[in-house]
């Protein structure tokens, strides 16, 4: 299926709810229920052929074949390395989880997060496996991928190596949920050497669908303590961690009882009169169930006789524990903040956020315009705009404003590493506009305006992400990569504490994904007496005896008169273009051109021309694509990205320039394609409805294109 193609395929399934938690997009087609039910009838064990059981599925370069880390691995099941298997005895724990021979700690201490909620753990882990008697060797779990829920069906084959488990593995060394988990995220990302090095963020979103911020302490706003109360208060999942200086320092315990490079999960924020004045307190959890911070707000500090208000919980030794929030901002390095989606969150007592979701090509030549910096591309990266109408309810806070977060991913980049590929370094600039939404900005507009706001950096991970507050009104986000020509999809978020409104600029019209074709681009025909005599003799002598141009004879012409030419470069109209140029202009259907047919045809050359001369900025006698765009707009059509980066890939060459003859052939097979369509949309409805035959009649003008039928 065509790039288009899929994108329109996904689009409807998410309008018919597929791609939900509950209704998950089967991974690679693959049904898990109907897997299980073939391999218990057949009594066999499941053995997947997708992520086979093979030195491919470890790795390509640490773990790759050759690798004397992979030496002696072998692939067993749970049933083979203990005599009673289980995948979850007692309920998720933290001691399920213990790192194995590979640097995915970030992923662990994101399934660490799981067991502190048993609701998000039951989103990512189904109920209902076990090794009873429905064990087929067969499991599945769910994760969120780049805005929508994939259903992960796996074999429980595991890599051992001298008897153990090299991967996760539970401390009992009985309980496997975790492990298989693991193998579950490393085939949506390729191989498990894909999962080494990360943040916890990007666990934390791909088990829950949410957004993630990250806070530099050190470096906190000013308004911190409100942002955590209000993430709280929106059911968000917040962990915390004390930096390390050197390897020895992991996990090392400090002097009041806390563990550095650990990670703490923040539970509550809430204010104290203490002697007079408000104290910020903050609660404060370490997975352990134990070893708690001794210092100021610890259980049982004197602090607590003194305070006026209703005493919040502070109990035993259960690993929970409260402490100032000028402690916490002096002692903790960092906070992160996934703020859930709606669908996630199962208690009325938490405030929503509102939730939009973009996905988005970056494609040389064409949409990867690269940062402010190439002020010649940047306004070709795609463009969205936020409508923000309501300003936050925020008594305490005196900055007005609408609060809103925004979240750059680019997708799949860690399947890509096995072709040396890894993270592009991305960001986003957001500008205040005013105008049309459904019309791409072009360069004049960055030129004269400053940025409102940005991604606090550019940044070579998976996700940049950054929280504003600005005033009502309309923004525009334009997410790039840092360097321009730089191939990558991606999705845009936008997470809002009062309903906002993201649209793509450019939405489509005529359901064919293009924006307007203006009258412009269809020249009037020249008639037989409206030609001058001296055009008439030299058709007589270009067509013949009998008075008409083929396509063949056309391409000769042609080649002819440019060849004379030094001030634009071509290798010379090919046959196929020729007869593009004759279809269009052949009104008695004879497949070629007589006198005021050839006419009119050379009158829309010489205009093509002129447009092509003018937007060839620096006199090279080709089109860059930047100029091919503005030509196209200059022509009378406006097209969005997505027919954009077609036409490049189809007339660019991979200098991603055109010459003037691939430029006349691109011109003459929109105008083509416009012509079919109006006439099959006889009452300018903006769509068509064609049976089966009209398909084929069709499919010549909309070999490259798509319609949305």
């Amino acid at each position: 299926m065509s790039g288009v193609a899929s994108t329109l395929a996904k689009k409807r399934a998410q309008a018919a709810g597929f791609g939900t938690n509950a209704n998950a997009t089967k991974y690679l087609n693959q049904d898990f229920e109907a897997l299980r039910r073939q391999c218990l009838s057949g009594g066999t064990l499941f053995s997947d052929p997708s992520f086979p059981a093979a030195p491919e599925s470890l790795g390509f370069k640490e773990l790759g074949p050759s690798s004397y880390k992979t030496r002696g691995i072998v692939w067993k099941r749970p049933g083979e390395l203990c005599s009673k298997p289980e995948f979850i005895v007692g309920g998720a724990t933290r001691t399920d989880i213990c790192q194995g021979a590979l640097g995915d700690c970030w992923l662990l201490a994101a399934i660490a997060s799981l067991t502190l909620n048993e609701d998000v753990l039951a989103r990512v882990v189904p109920a209902g496996q076990s090794f009873g008697d429905s064990y087929a060797g067969i499991f599945h779990f769910q994760f969120w991928q780049f805005g929508e829920w994939v259903d992960v069906v796996i074999d429980d084959r595991l890599p051992v190596k001298d008897g153990k488990l090299v991967f996760v593995h539970s401390a009992e060394g009985n309980e496997f949920w975790s492990a298989l988990l693991e193998k579950a995220y490393a085939k949506v990302n390729g191989c498990y050497e894909a999962l080494s090095g990360g943040s916890t963020s990007e666990g934390f979103e791909d088990f829950t669908g949410g957004i993630a911020e990250s806070y530099e302490l050190s470096k906190a706003p000013s308004n911190m303590f409100q942002i955590i109360q209000k993430a709280l208060e929106a059911g968000a999942l917040l962990g915390c961690s004390i930096d390390i200086t050197s390897a020895s320092d992991s996990e090392a315990v400090t002097r009041q009882k806390l563990v550095k490079g650990h990670a703490y999960s923040l539970t509550g924020a809430t204010e104290v009169n203490y002697r007079g004045r408000k104290e910020k307190l903050v609660r404060m959890r370490n997975p352990w169930g134990q070893v708690e911070w001794t210092g100021a707000w610890s259980d049982g500090s004197s602090e607590w006789n003194n305070i006026s208000s209703e005493r919040p919980n502070a109990s035993a030794e259960d690993g929970e524990f409260w402490m100032s929030f000028s402690d916490f901002l002096s002692h903790y390095s960092r906070i992160e903040i996934c703020t859930l989606t709606p669908d996630a969150i199962t208690s009325d007592s938490v405030k929503h956020w509102a939730v939009t979701n973009h996905d988005g090509t970056w494609r040389r030549g064409s949409t990867a315009g690269g940062c402010r910096n190439n002020a010649y591309t940047f306004w070709m990266n795609p463009q969205y705009v936020i409508k923000l109408d309501e300003e936050d309810d925020d008594p305490d806070d005196n900055e007005v404003g609408c609060s809103f977060v925004v979240g750059l991913i680019q997708k799949n980049r860690r399947r890509l590493r096995k072709a040396g590929e890894d993270m592009h370094t991305i960001g986003f600039a957001i500008y205040e506009f005013q105008g049309q939404r459904d019309v791409h900005l072009d360069k004049n507009f960055f030129l004269t305006h400053a940025q409102k706001a940005r991604s606090e950096t550019f940044v070579n991970l998976r996700e940049v992400c950054t929280r504003f507050k600005l005033p009502p009104g309309e923004y525009l986000v334009v997410p790039s990569t840092f360097e321009p020509n730089k191939d990558g999809d991606f999705c845009l978020r936008v997470f809002s504490e009062k309903q906002t409104e993201t649209l793509y600029c450019q939405k489509a019209s005529l359901n064919i994904f293009f924006l307007n074709c203006a009258s412009s681009c269809f020249q009037e025909t020249v008639s037989d007496s409206e030609v001058d005599s001296g055009f008439r003799g030299m058709f007589v002598k270009l067509a013949g005896a009998d008075m008409e141009i083929s396509a063949a004879e056309l391409t000769t012409i042609l080649n002819k008169i440019i060849a004379k030419r030094t001030d634009i470069k071509t290798d010379g109209f090919s046959l196929e273009t020729c007869r593009i140029m004759v279809n269009l202009m052949d009104d008695n259907g004879n497949g070629k051109l007589g006198l005021g047919e050839f006419a009119t045809l050379w009158k829309k050359i010489q205009r093509y021309l002129g447009i092509y001369k003018k937007n060839d900025m620096d006199n090279s006698g080709t089109m860059s694509t930047p100029e091919l765009r503005l030509a196209l707009k200059e022509a009378g059509f406006t097209l969005n990205n997505t027919i954009f980066q077609l036409l490049v890939a189809r007339y660019a060459e991979t200098d991603m320039t055109l010459d003037f003859d691939n430029f006349v052939a691109c011109l003459m097979r929109l105008e083509m394609m416009f012509r079919v369509f109006k006439k099959l949309d006889p009452h300018h409805s903006g769509f068509i409805e064609l049976d089966f035959v009209q398909v084929c009649h069709t499919i010549t003008y909309f070999e490259y294109f798509v319609i949305e039928i």
